[in-house]
């Protein structure tokens, strides 16, 4: 059963925690990330290209908003706890405030990092953020087929299957299911 936290401990965990982006400090990390075709491929559903200085800091500009944030996008970076080191990013886009509901998104840039746990506690802060400070309801995410390394770590961190959109994506020739899980505050509660 989930407990009660402080500000402080809100958006730290075993692993990882949560901090604002920072798009000076992070550009060559994020500019390393996009020139590796399978966490391209694992984060997104576009062609792979290599992302430019620029773009990079329009797209954070797009997600923080340039003069004052965006009210429906909570976007963070990942930091491993030792070390210091950016490792990934993660966000909450608010889809119905009315409803309660978000989508969710993240994804480990440094290798080092894959397939050791910091994904799953950093989504597990995600979500601590959603249903604690947000107060949502329900948080959805989608995930590709041939990822099953994320669909594990999001059963992991309460996540069930709801269905799927088939053939959404094509890579390599094949086409793939895009996985449409979720997770309901009530749910959450018992994890």
């Amino acid at each position: 059963m989930q407990t009660e936290l402080t500000q402080s401990q809100l958006l730290t965990g075993a692993l990882t925690r949560l901090c604002a982006p920072d798009a000076e400090q992070d550009l060559a990390a994020l500019r390393a990330w996009s020139r590796d075709a399978e966490f391209l491929r694992l984060f997104g559903s576009n062609p792979v290209r290599p992302w430019t200085d620029a773009g990079l800091k329009k797209e954070l500009e797009e997600v923080l908003g340039k003069d004052e944030p965006n009210p429906n996008v909570f976007a963070f970076h990942i930091r491993a706890l030792e070390g210091d080191r950016l490792i990934g990013m993660c966000d909450l886009a608010v889809d119905h405030w009315a409803h309660r509901e978000a989508w969710a998104a993240i994804g480990l840039g440094d290798r080092d990092y894959w397939g050791k746990g910091y994904g799953t506690d950093a989504m597990q802060l995600l979500l601590r953020y959603a249903f604690q400070e947000l107060n949502l309801w329900r948080v959805s995410l989608g995930v590709f087929g041939y990822n099953t390394r994320a669909q594990r770590s999001y059963e992991k961190c309460g996540f069930t299957v709801e269905g799927a959109v088939r053939h959404r994506l094509r890579r390599d020739d094949q086409r793939w299911d895009m996985v449409m899980m979720g997770l309901l505050r009530e749910e959450w509660k018992e994890t």
